[in-house]
C-alpha cells in the first residue's frame, strides 16, 4: 500500500496546476481519461465553470478558520479525480479552501484512470467512485482517513434515494446539483474540519 501511494504522489499535482489543467482542457474541448466523448467533454467544460465560481465564492466561517488554523499535524490530502466528474467540481474547491488555511495541509491531486492501482485500494462500496481523498499522516506515512465521493449530507440524500428507487435518475442528479449550489461547500468544510479535529483535537466546534 505504501508503495502504491508513494508512486501516485510522485505524479500528483497541486490544486493550482489542476485548475490550469481543467481550464486548458475546456478551452481545447477535450477531457481527461482515454474516452473523449462529447458528453465527457461537455462535463469538463461545465465543471470548469463550476470550479471557477466556487473558487471565488466559497466562504469559510470564522469558527472553522480558527479550528483549521490550529491543526498542528503535517498531512497530505491525496485526491483522486477526473475533469468530467461533477461531484469533484463541487468538492475539491471546498477542500482547497480548507487546505489554504494551514500550511500543514498539503493538497495533491491525481487522475483516476492513470492511477487505477491506487483507486482500487480505496473503492467505495466496491466502485471506483470519485472524488476520493486519501488522508495521509506525513510523519508516520499512515492513512488516517478517507473522504468522498460526496459530503455527508449529499451521501445521505443519495443513499435514501437508492433505497427507495434503486439507481440514480437524471431528475435526482438535478436535485443533487441544486443541493450543492444551495449548500455552497459548507457541509464539505464541516466534514473536513471534523476529521482534522479528531486527528488533532484542539477545539470543539
Amino acid at each position: 500500500m505504501d508503495s502504491i501511494i508513494a508512486k501516485s504522489l510522485q505524479k500528483a499535482i497541486n490544486y493550482n496546476a489542476y485548475r490550469e489543467l481543467i481550464k486548458n482542457l475546456a478551452l481545447n474541448e477535450v477531457t481527461t481519461g482515454l474516452e473523449q466523448s462529447d458528453a465527457l467533454i461537455n462535463y469538463t467544460k461545465l465543471n470548469e465553470r463550476r470550479m471557477k465560481r466556487w473558487d471565488k465564492t466559497i466562504k469559510v466561517s470564522q469558527n472553522h478558520k480558527e479550528a483549521v488554523a490550529a491543526f498542528s499535524r503535517s498531512v497530505t490530502f491525496l485526491a483522486i479525480t477526473e475533469s468530467w466528474c461533477g461531484d469533484a467540481a463541487h468538492v475539491l474547491p471546498a477542500i482547497n479552501k480548507v487546505a489554504e488555511l494551514n500550511d500543514n495541509i498539503d493538497l495533491k491531486l491525481v487522475l483516476r484512470d492513470e492511477n487505477l492501482e491506487l483507486m482500487d485500494a480505496f473503492l467505495t462500496n466496491g466502485g471506483r467512485s470519485i472524488p476520493k481523498v486519501i488522508m495521509i499522516d506525513n510523519e508516520t506515512g499512515e492513512v488516517f482517513d478517507t473522504y468522498g465521493p460526496r459530503p455527508t449530507e449529499a451521501t445521505n440524500l443519495v443513499n435514501e434515494f437508492k433505497s427507495k428507487h434503486g439507481n440514480l435518475t437524471p431528475e435526482f442528479k438535478e436535485v443533487l446539483q441544486h443541493w450543492y449550489n444551495k449548500n455552497k461547500g459548507q457541509n464539505i468544510i464541516e466534514d473536513i474540519t471534523e476529521i482534522l479535529n479528531k486527528l488533532s483535537p484542539v477545539t470543539s466546534l
